[in-house]
């Protein structure tokens, strides 16, 4: 093992001891620590291409401030997944609790929220990133047009970036949601009253909260007719 990553994992043990509490005779061990360790270094590596993405995006909407009508996208959001939340994932589904699990089977642990103001500005996104050459396409899930049960509607991409190293280039995989402005604000407070709670009650608001949905939905819609309206007016 190197001297650096061993003084590395030292420290770790250290701070170990300090924050959960113990003594000199209390080893952590050192399984323990390096798998730690690994877990940072993946992260790193995660938080990495989520700069790498929302470096793309940035471009783009600046770009498109200064060349066109409007600025397709409004926000850029992003975080990466908890480590509970990537545990409880790969539980699920049957997978090893593993740092080495991580990247082969979990697509979106780094995730990217991208906020339009119109759906068409989605797809437009959506097609200039793409586009990019250094951007590989895994998957494409579409709840725009095809919305969840529940009412959810977003579009999803799977995407795979290459991220250079001091090691060495790596491809990384990152998710990004777009939606539009109203798809945000239904999915944001759906998520406050639904979050960790399956009582009867809010059972019963699935109805209405899909409702909600909808209306949003078509509100979407009528801004969209709206601004392709007052474009073609301009262009007259």
């Amino acid at each position: 093992m190197k001297p650096v990553y061993q003084d590395k994992l030292e420290e770790r043990r250290e701070a170990l001891k300090d924050f959960f509490g113990g003594d000199d005779r209390d080893e952590i061990p050192d399984e323990l620590l390096q798998r730690i360790f690994q877990f940072e270094e993946l992260m790193v590596k995660y938080r990495s291409a989520i700069r790498e993405v929302t470096t793309k995006l940035e471009i783009l909407g600046d770009e498109l401030s200064g060349t066109s009508e409007h600025n397709p996208i409004e926000t850029i959001q992003s975080r990466i997944k908890r480590p509970y939340s990537i545990a409880r994932k790969l539980s699920k589904r049957g997978l090893p609790v593993a740092v080495e699990s991580i990247a082969e089977n979990l697509n979106d642990v780094a995730g990217i929220r991208v906020i339009c103001p119109f759906i068409s500005d989605i797809y437009a996104v959506s097609e200039m990133l793409q586009k990019q050459d250094d951007v590989r396409l895994i998957a494409c899930k579409d709840y725009i047009q095809n919305p969840k049960s529940n009412g959810y509607r977003s579009l999803h991409l799977i995407i795979e970036i290459p991220v250079f190293f001091s090691t060495g280039k790596e491809n990384i995989r990152v998710e990004i949601q777009i939606r539009t402005v109203a798809m945000d604000f239904w999915a944001s407070l759906e998520h406050q009253i639904r979050y960790k709670n399956d009582s009867p009650v809010v059972r019963q608001l699935a109805d209405e909260l899909k409702e909600c949905a909808d209306i949003i939905a078509q509100t979407d819609v009528k801004m969209q007719e709206l601004r392709e309206r007052i474009s073609c007016q301009n262009e007259d």
